[in-house]
């Protein structure tokens, strides 16, 4: 037929958007045209639109005219169902084909892949075994992927080494055996294998366009099957999640800028899930916003559900937190470990009933030292190691309870308590700073573990904003203030470096540190130095702006208007006038700037959120008030 030519060069060029536009034409003419149904199917399976593909298939299967070729179809058929993740629906299409004999090897597998999607692990080894008679070389890695899912990652990995060794390289193995490697914490190995990966994708699809996004350059690729068969999205996400672990999160973030860039609606749910876990002290509002669409959606990864209630914990959205939980109880269970669910019960019980959320904390960090005790024994590092991460967030909540009621030398006893297991973990050894900096008077002490956290970072500006303020008020605090100066000099070198390379991305270290000198400064009643140290600290307005800058502006520039209304201080005309000055220029840049970390789900849009122009605003009007 004339059209064939056509779509052929569509299919050459990947331009199957069109090709579909194309054939969607052509049959309106003709109705019952089999090849451009068949043609089409193709179209819709590489364009990922799995449900039309199946359609076609489906309407292919009823006109053939012979049984052999309405079987192939079906099997396409049930293929597409099951990509589409209908997989009840794709297993009942190949119980249809059950006595057929030509495509019984194809069956095998696809009916392995369903039920191994369904979590019947038992029925798809099964049918592996069916396939693996008739000598499928594919089998081996079908076997790997059951053995990954019952976690037995080592065995996995030997099967996929394996299977590599005789089939030469496949992007798909390689991202396979790399994952395997990220669950046994081998990451050298792991970043080896998607190195392999990016250096080949880069090499033979420049199209695709990597690093472009890093380097600033506005382009856009689309999702493809060129794309999928590279497996670039899934090395970056998983380099991005290997980083993350080892602490480099400006690698983290570097990695998934890297990917191929691609338009916000074509971004895949788990580069969605990772955007929003790595930016989240940035614009936790952002990550917010990603992880609950993901959670509503039901597209995400599992991981998704249990990341968004912890972060609202984080974030003291207690109310939220629970109502996430009470809203998914029937999947809970499934997203949620036992260990997590008792732990969230009990952080969200703090609010109401802080003893009986202090007892609960209590047992589960008892029974968290007794498997220590047991582990040091037996030398199990890994199981150690996975042990100390469920009970570092234990001890902290038990922590907060006494932090909150200012209780910072009980703080600091439970601290030492753990000392023998926690006393190299980088979250302990900041916490402990800060009890000992809060306790006003051990500035010293605290400046020690805030020191060995900068050590031990490989760039500056990865060190959380907070050690570094804190560690500037120490050295100022302890009359050390050239060093506290050389500090802030590093700082601002390191900025100064990642705005050359990186202009798009927005850094807050310095400005938090001036921040905290300033509000320092300002609690002590030296509002001149502290007042135009917070102004300085957020030039340029626009860009140093944000809810986190904008919290502790407010509160500085609150307590100068009480004091001053009780004329309890005076100032100089020229401070306020400078406030006055800047509170305009915050007015000016803050429409669009919430004035809090927003939680994600004001969606009534019936209460307009709090801007910081509207509290700019405010502040002008009492600012006015007193000159009056």
């Amino acid at each position: 037929m004339g059209y064939t030519r056509v779509v052929y060069e569509l299919f050459r060029d990947s331009r199957y958007e069109e090709a579909v536009g194309f054939l969607g034409d052509q049959l309106q003419t003709n109705p019952g045209s089999r090849p451009a149904l068949s043609l089409l199917a193709y179209a819709h399976y590489r364009l990922q639109d799995y449900v039309n593909a199946a359609n076609c298939y489906e309407q292919l299967a009823m006109l053939s005219i012979d049984e052999k070729t309405a079987n192939q179809y079906r099997l396409h058929y049930a293929n597409s169902l099951y990509q589409a993740s209908l997989f009840d629906e794709a297993y009942k299409v190949t119980l249809q084909m059950a006595d057929l004999t030509d495509f019984k090897l194809s069956l095998h597998k696809l009916r392995a892949a369903i039920e191994y999607s369904r979590d019947d692990l038992s029925s798809a080894s099964k049918e592996l075994q069916a396939a693996e008679d008739q000598g499928d070389p594919d089998v081996q890695v079908n076997h790997a992927c059951i053995l990954f899912k019952e976690n037995k990652f080592e065995d996995a990995k030997k099967k996929l080494q394996s299977a590599m060794q005789a089939q030469g390289y496949s992007a798909q193995l390689y991202y396979a055996a790399a994952l395997c490697c990220y669950k046994l914490k081998q990451y050298p190995q792991a970043l080896k294998h998607i190195a392999d990966i990016i250096e080949r994708g880069i090499r033979e699809h420049p199209e695709l366009s990597v690093g472009m996004a890093t380097e600033g350059i506005e382009v856009h690729v689309r999702n493809s099957a060129v794309l999928r068969d590279t497996a670039l999205i899934e090395a970056f996400n998983l380099k991005a999640a290997i980083e993350f672990e080892l602490k480099n999160l400006s690698a983290a973030k570097e990695a998934l800028t890297d990917m191929p860039p691609r338009a916000q609606q074509d971004i895949d749910a788990v580069s969605l899930h990772n955007q929003a876990l790595i930016q989240v002290e940035s614009a936790p509002s952002s990550s917010f916003d990603k992880l609950h669409f993901l959670v509503e959606q039901g597209t995400g990864p599992q991981e998704a559900f249990a990341n968004l209630v912890l972060l609202y914990c984080r974030f003291e959205h207690y109310d939220l937190a629970a109502d996430l939980l009470a809203e998914h109880a029937d999947i809970v269970h499934l997203m949620l470990s036992s260990h997590v669910q008792s732990f969230l019960e009990a952080v969200i019980a703090c609010q109401t009933s802080p003893d009986e959320a202090y007892q609960k904390l209590d047992e589960m960090a008892h029974r968290h030292t007794e498997v220590f005790r047991r582990l040091k024994k037996s030398s199990a590092d890994a199981e150690y190691e996975e042990e100390l991460k469920k009970y570092m967030p234990v001890l902290m909540a038990q922590a907060k309870i006494h932090w909150e009621l200012e209780n910072y030398v009980q703080v600091e006893k439970l601290c030492k308590k753990s000392l023998e297991f926690c006393g190299e973990q980088e979250s302990w050894k900041t916490n402990v700073a800060h009890v000992l900096f809060m306790q006003g008077d051990r500035f010293k002490e605290a400046s020690s573990f805030y020191e060995s956290l900068l050590k031990n970072a490989p760039n500056i500006l990865d060190v959380p904003a907070v050690v570094l303020a804190n560690l500037c008020v120490c050295y100022i605090m302890t009359s050390r203030n050239e060093e506290a100066e050389e500090l802030m000099r590093r700082i601002e070198q390191a900025e100064e470096q990642l705005a050359y390379t990186k202009p798009e991305d927005k850094v807050y270290h310095l400005c938090i540190v001036n921040l905290v000198i300033g509000t320092l400064y300002c609690a002590k009643g030296n509002y001149d130095f502290g007042v135009s140290r917070i102004i300085k600290s957020i030039e340029p307005v626009s860009k140093k702006l944000s809810p986190d800058t904008w919290f502790y502006v407010k509160r500085c520039f609150l307590s100068l208007i009480e004091n001053l209304t009780k004329k309890v201080i005076v100032v100089r005309d020229a401070v306020v006038h400078d406030c006055r000055v800047f509170l305009s220029q915050c007015e000016i840049f803050g429409g669009d700037i919430r004035a809090s970390v927003d939680d994600g789900r004001n969606t009534s849009g019936l209460i307009p959120a709090a801007t910081v122009t509207s509290e700019a605003r405010l502040l002008l009007a009492l600012f006015a008030l007193i000159n009056e």
